[in-house]
């Protein structure tokens, strides 16, 4: 494994945590103290190294020769600091590269940071990112050979920005050479939904991001075949699995089929070389999980889950509310989703298709879960009531808790029978409260025929409102109302083919996904045996 030395001059403990999660996707990060910096990077196992504040890279010439350099807000040989600018938002904006830096960034964006220009003294030194301020084009991040020097990402927001953190991780991963040619790669669907159902979604999707390309999609049914070839001009579409699976253009293949089948049509499609991405969940056993990661490493594949709903921007709201320590330590998560109306009368609410309840919106809660606690937890319980919708086999309402060995507790509610919803969101930490009430959304509209037209849309597809609760003492408490980011369209597609063509780290890794799978396991078979406590499976050694 690779190892990143992180040299810092400024490791307050949010700045260690901000490192980490910038390049700890990169290799085992060490941090070292400056003064005994000069030992430690002599040592050949070092193969990257980020040096983090003023005068953090006085020890640049003990690098081993090779290891990659990142400078964040330090003065190398040929690169100086002129200064520093007050702390705001500043707008970035991207240089074209050779070596691959900056492709598929962003052309420009905005962060928060204490931006710092760069005076370049080396002409071997090329901008990589420039910022604008008062109408002067300012050198902000440059780059030579295997060294980049940056006066962005002073502040541990700046750290945290995707753009930002990209180029970086790229610095620290490659050497420099010659970006690899342009290449799109070809998507297949599996199991062809028309407008408004996801194999449509996933068409559009990939035919919006640049490096992807829908050359076919596979469906039983004619009809729907037909769509698929009136939707999306040029597209193949196949009757078999087979036939997709022969078709040398299919580079990746994304199943939209219902969960039951998902385990042996990706593994057929593996064992056809091609890529795999699944509709949530990965499957419905830890066992087949376990199969399908073992057969996508060994083929050297990438095995991923469309868990879409990671970008979310209330979820994104919450999980930074809690990167940045606004909640202090979170020890308690719930979520909710329902209503009180009859179940959809699709597969969704057949168990033996559909895994049960909460292999539905529980594989979307459960993740979102687990990415905030950042493992699965010890035990599962669940109880679940059949009262009431007695014409489809799901049940009415299913209460999942999840208890970690340090304390740490979770719970997530479906229901079909609830007049009144729960919060969507309701975490507690040691220092804060947030909750996030589901909101009602209608189009009203008025109808030549008809006059005036309520629609309601499905409650679940709109962002919910964050307020924060922090006691102050000596006060009481004082609410806030979170900010949602800006919506990320296709991020998932985007991330799939940046890792695929440029190497950047896959967003959902099947690991993540399992570790999903083996709570919504626990959970069913806890419902099963009237709410005992299940072990969670642990995951096979080096999966």
């Amino acid at each position: 494994m690779n190892t990143i030395v992180v040299v810092s001059t400024r490791l307050t403990p949010s700045r260690r945590d901000a490192l980490e999660r910038l390049v700890g996707s990169e290799g085992r990060v060490e941090f070292v103290e400056p003064e005994s910096a000069r030992n430690r990077l002599g040592e050949a196992d070092v193969t990257a190294v980020v040096f983090d504040g003023p005068g953090a890279a006085a020890d640049r010439v003990s690098v081993p020769q090779g290891a990659a350099v990142v400078a964040l807000g330090c003065e190398v040989d040929g690169v100086a600091m002129v200064g520093g600018l007050t702390p705001g938002e500043i707008v970035a904006q991207v240089v074209d590269s050779d070596d691959g830096l900056t492709a598929r960034v962003d052309p420009e964006f905005a962060l928060v940071d204490a931006f710092t220009p760069l005076a370049v003294t080396d002409d071997s030194f090329r901008p990589v990112m420039t910022v604008n301020y008062r109408f002067v084009e300012r050198p902000a991040m440059v780059a030579s050979g295997r060294t980049l020097v940056s006066g962005l990402g002073n502040t541990d927001d700046a750290l945290a920005d995707p753009r930002l953190a990209t180029v970086v991780r790229r610095a620290l991963r490659s050497s420099a050479r010659p970006a690899p040619p342009p290449r799109t790669l070809g998507v297949g669907v599996v199991g062809y939904g028309p407008y408004g159902g996801m194999g449509f979604i996933h068409g559009t999707a990939v035919t919006a991001t640049s490096g992807l390309e829908l050359v076919a999609a596979c469906d039983r049914d004619a009809d729907r075949r037909k769509a698929a070839e009136h939707d999306f001009a040029g597209v193949r579409a196949y009757a078999t699995i087979e036939d997709l699976a022969a078709d040398d253009a299919v580079d990746i293949a994304i199943v939209a089929l219902p969960p039951v089948s998902h385990a042996a049509v990706a593994l057929a499609l593996l064992r056809a070389g091609k890529h795999v991405v699944l509709e949530k969940p990965l499957c419905l056993a830890v066992a087949d999980a376990d199969e399908l990661i073992a057969e996508a490493t060994a083929r050297g594949l990438v095995l991923t889950v469309n868990q879409s709903r990671r970008w979310d921007q209330d979820f994104r709201a919450v999980r930074r509310a809690v990167d940045d320590g606004m909640l202090g330590e979170v020890f308690n998560m719930e979520t909710f989703v329902g209503g009180f109306e009859h179940p959809c009368r699709a597969w969704h609410s057949q168990d033996t298709v559909s895994g049960g309840v909460v292999y539905d919106w529980g594989s979307h809660h459960i993740d979102w879960i687990l990415q905030l606690f950042g493992a699965g937890p010890a035990s599962v319980s669940a109880v679940g009531h059949k009262r009431v919708w007695h014409d489809v086999t799901k049940l009415d309402q299913l209460r999942v808790r999840m208890l970690w060995q340090d304390g740490r507790e979770a719970e997530f509610v479906s229901s079909d029978v609830a007049a009144i919803r729960r919060p969507k969101f309701y975490v507690q930490g040691t220092e804060g409260t947030l909750v996030g009430h589901y909101r009602p959304v209608t189009f009203d509209r008025l109808d030549p025929a008809l006059g005036y037209v309520q629609e309601p849309a499905h409650h679940a597809e709109a962002p919910v409102d964050l307020v924060l609760g922090r006691h102050q003492s000596g006060s009481g408490v004082a609410e806030i109302r979170l900010p949602l980011p800006p919506v990320q369209p296709f991020a998932f597609h985007r991330n799939l083919a940046d890792h695929l063509l440029l190497g950047d780290p896959l967003a959902v890794t099947p690991g993540s996904s399992r570790e999903v799978v083996a709570v919504l396991e626990a959970a069913t078979r806890s419902a099963a045996d009237g709410g005992a406590p299940v072990a969670v499976t642990p995951a096979a050694p080096g999966t």
